[in-house]
C-alpha cells in the first residue's frame, strides 16, 4: 500500500514537471524572438528620387503699377487770383497750351516800381558821366594854363639871366607856374572821383535792371502752359482762388498733366529670374478689367541692384498706348517669356521640409543614412518646387519625408 502511494505521487509530480515544461518552451521562444528583433531592428523602407530638371523655357506673370511716362505737377510761380482757366479734368492739352491766367496786381506794382528805380538809376548815372565829362574838360583847361604859364616862366628866367627885368616879376610867373601845376592835380582827382560815382551808377543801373527782369519774368508766370502734350490729371483752382507761388509752404499745384500716349509698368522680378531680365526682353501685359485685351511691352531698363528687403529687381517696362485704353495708376499682370541656361531642379511639395530656419530635404546616402540639407527654393508650381540651389544631379531625395526624420536617421530605400 505504501509502494502504491509512492509511485503515483511520483507520477504526479513528473505529469506537472511536464506541464510547467509545456507552458515555459513558447514562452522563453518568444522572449528569444523578441531580443533577437531589438538587437536587430526593421529599418523604414522609403521611397527616393533623384532631382530632374525644370524647362529651359519658362513663363511667370507678377504684378505690375502702370505709371505715365510723364506725370508733373504745374506750379504758379507768382501770387494771385485766378482770373481765368481754360482746361478741367480730363482734357487733352497741347504742349504750350494755355492752362490759366492769374491776375497779380502786386506783382504789377512791383513791375511799376522796378521800371521807375531802373529810370532813376539811368538819371543818376547819366548825370555821373556827364560831371566826369565837365571834370575831363576842366583838366584839359588846367594843362594848358600849365602849359602857358611854364613857356612864360621860361621866357622870364631868360630875361632875368640878361638882368632885363627885376627878379619879382620872375618869381610872380613861378607861383603862377605852380598854381598851374596844382590845379591839374586837383582836376585829376576830381576825375578819379567822378569816375568811381560814375562806375558806381552803373553798378545801381545794373542792379535795377535785373530786378526788373526778375520781375518781368515772374509777370510773365502769370500766364500757365502745359509742358508737353498730356492730359490734365488734377485740377485745384478755380476762377477766383487764391493763388500762391510753388516756393510757399504747403502750396499746391494748380494742375497736374501726365502724357499717356507711352506707359511704364513698374514690375518687381524676384532674384529666381533676374539673370534672365534684361533690355529689350518682350513681355505681355494685361489688366483684368479689360479681358482679352493683351498689350505687347518690353523691358527698357532695370535698378541693376536688389532690394535688401524683398529680393527683388526693380524693372521698368514700357509701353505704346495706341486707343487710350489704359491709365495711369491702373493694375496689371505683366508675362515674361525666358529661357533660362541653368533652370533649377524641381521636386514635389511633398520632399520638401518646412521646419524653424531655412526649407530641406532629405537625402540618403548609398549607406541608408539620411542627410537633411538646406535648399533654396523658386516658384511654388502647386505640386512641385523649383529648387534654385543646395541640391546635386545625383542626389537621391526622400519623397514623403515623415515628420520626425532627423540627420543621421537610417532608412532602407523602397524597390
Amino acid at each position: 500500500m505504501k509502494r502504491l502511494s509512492s509511485r503515483v505521487g511520483v507520477s504526479a509530480l513528473v505529469v506537472l514537471a511536464g506541464l510547467i515544461a509545456l507552458g515555459a518552451v513558447p514562452r522563453l521562444r518568444q522572449s528569444a524572438a523578441l531580443q533577437r528583433a531589438a538587437a536587430s531592428p526593421v529599418l523604414p523602407a522609403v521611397a527616393v528620387m533623384t532631382p530632374s530638371r525644370a524647362p529651359a523655357a519658362a513663363d511667370f506673370t507678377l504684378p505690375g503699377d502702370v505709371q505715365a511716362i510723364q506725370d508733373v505737377p504745374i506750379f504758379a510761380r507768382a501770387d494771385g487770383y485766378l482770373k481765368r482757366r481754360f482746361v478741367d479734368i480730363g482734357d487733352r492739352v497741347r504742349a504750350g497750351q494755355v492752362l490759366a491766367e492769374i491776375d497779380t496786381p502786386e506783382l504789377d506794382q512791383q513791375v511799376a516800381q522796378g521800371r521807375a528805380t531802373l529810370a532813376q538809376a539811368q538819371a543818376s548815372l547819366a548825370q555821373a558821366e556827364s560831371a566826369l565829362q565837365q571834370a575831363r574838360a576842366t583838366l584839359q583847361r588846367s594843362e594848358a594854363t600849365m602849359r602857358f604859364n611854364d613857356v612864360t616862366l621860361a621866357r622870364w628866367r631868360e630875361l632875368k639871366r640878361r638882368e632885363l627885368v627885376a627878379q619879382q616879376d620872375v618869381d610872380n610867373y613861378q607861383a603862377a607856374s605852380d598854381g598851374s601845376r596844382a590845379d591839374v592835380a586837383a582836376a585829376q582827382a576830381n576825375i578819379e572821383a567822378l569816375a568811381a560815382s560814375a562806375k558806381a551808377a552803373q553798378a545801381n543801373v545794373d542792379a535795377s535792371d535785373a530786378n526788373l527782369r526778375r520781375l518781368l519774368d515772374l509777370q510773365s508766370y502769370q500766364t500757365l502752359r502745359a509742358p508737353y502734350a498730356g492730359i490734365v490729371t488734377v485740377r485745384n483752382v478755380d476762377e477766383g482762388s487764391l493763388i500762391s507761388a510753388g516756393r510757399a509752404p504747403n502750396a499746391m499745384p494748380a494742375f497736374r498733366v501726365a502724357q499717356i500716349d507711352d506707359l511704364r509698368v513698374f514690375v518687381n522680378v524676384p532674384q529666381t529670374f533676374v539673370a534672365s531680365i534684361r533690355p529689350g526682353l518682350p513681355t505681355e501685359t494685361v489688366v483684368r478689367e479689360l479681358p482679352g485685351r493683351v498689350f505687347t511691352a518690353r523691358v527698357v531698363s532695370t535698378a541693376e541692384a536688389m532690394d535688401p528687403a524683398s529680393r527683388t529687381l526693380l524693372t521698368e517696362i514700357r509701353m505704346h498706348n495706341d486707343a487710350g485704353v489704359l491709365r495711369p495708376g491702373m493694375y496689371a499682370d505683366v508675362r515674361f517669356h525666358i529661357a533660362r541656361t541653368d533652370p533649377p531642379f524641381l521636386l514635389p511639395s511633398s520632399a520638401v521640409i518646412v521646419r524653424s530656419g531655412p526649407p530641406m530635404v532629405a537625402i540618403v546616402g548609398a549607406d541608408g543614412v539620411v542627410q537633411l540639407k538646406p535648399v533654396q527654393l523658386g516658384r511654388d508650381l502647386g505640386s512641385s518646387l523649383e529648387i534654385t540651389g543646395g541640391l546635386g544631379e545625383h542626389d537621391r531625395v526622400m519623397v514623403a519625408p515623415p515628420d520626425n526624420v532627423q540627420d543621421g536617421d537610417h532608412v532602407r530605400t523602397e524597390a
